[in-house]
């Protein structure tokens, strides 16, 4: 292959292949499908969340909620303890493995129809496997947790697992740069709020007090990184921009392992499918990961 066609893949579009992947993983959060599944486990569904720790925790195995909090940073221990306490006693990891599988096959079969079974899903799902078995997973347990997993055989599961390695390595390389700015999980919050990549009241739903937020706040003031009001100063808005360059850069290697016209191809193949996800209603219009907004 020649080096016009493997060619570089720019910051700017391993971002936009971020953007293009998450919602294809995120149905597993949202999917009613998903739910029905999570729920003939036995596990409670008033909300989301007594379903989401589980469900992103067991490719790590019967685990506790300290090493959960490490692996999720941003939520707050208690949270992450009321949440995986128990949690393995509804259902067993292996069991929530097989229920997250099944959920996703019928969720992508209702929102996609015939096209699970199209030559487009199938390529795209051959390339996105590409990208995500050439994702090096060192210092990523997230993404080595889900990389262990055995390959699913339907193309639109092995889409939706490439995507779910490809994210959890993009976000095991976050956490890593939120540590080199000094961001501790609770400022990590505080710092993206203040730049608008979402409201207060979404990232408040990660289980933080309001006198942990202030603190933060206060904090980060400190360090002349927030103004009075909450929002960033110029220097916050810098070090938030060199965080997400640095996590661009940390998940850079995959897409460029695979190639430019390969990405590029893939980002082509995912749009209608993409459009059709999103235009389910089932992803919420406001995420705290700021996609469209950094």
């Amino acid at each position: 292959m020649s080096e016009k066609t493997r060619g570089t893949v720019g910051a700017a579009r391993v971002r936009q292949l971020w953007h293009l992947l998450e919602p294809f993983h995120a149905l597993l959060y949202y999917a009613p499908e998903v739910e029905e599944e999570m729920a003939a486990l036995g596990y409670r569904t008033e909300d989301r969340w007594p379903t989401y720790f589980p469900l992103r925790a067991a490719p790590l195995g019967e685990v506790g909620a300290e090493r959960v909090t490490s692996a999720f940073y941003s939520f707050s221990p208690r949270m992450t303890a009321r949440h995986m306490e128990g949690a393995w006693g509804v259902a067993r990891p292996r069991q929530v493995l097989t229920a997250r599988l099944r959920g996703v096959d019928r969720a992508y079969r209702a929102l996609l129809g015939a096209a699970v079974e199209g030559p487009a899903l199938a390529e795209a799902a051959a390339l996105a496997r590409r990208a995500a078995e050439l994702a090096g997973t060192e210092g990523r347990p997230l993404a080595a947790a889900n990389a262990e997993l055995p390959w699913p055989e339907a193309p639109h599961l092995q889409l939706w697992h490439a995507a779910t390695i490809l994210r959890e390595h993009r976000g095991d390389g976050h956490l890593s740069a939120l540590l080199v700015a000094g961001l501790d999980p609770v400022e990590s919050l505080v710092s993206f709020a203040a730049i608008g990549a979402a409201s207060v009241e979404r990232f408040e739903s990660r289980g933080w007090s309001r006198e942990e937020w202030a603190s933060a706040r206060e904090r980060l003031a400190a360090r002349g990184l927030l103004e009075p009001d909450g929002s960033a100063t110029p220097e916050g808005r810098a070090l938030r921009r060199r965080v997400e360059e640095h996590t661009d850069r940390l998940a850079a290697a995959p897409w460029q392992s695979l190639g430019r016209a390969d990405a590029d191809r893939l980002g082509d193949l995912l749009g209608d499918h993409w459009v059709a996800v999103l235009s389910s209603g089932l992803l919420p219009s406001e995420s705290t990961l700021g996609i469209g907004r950094v």
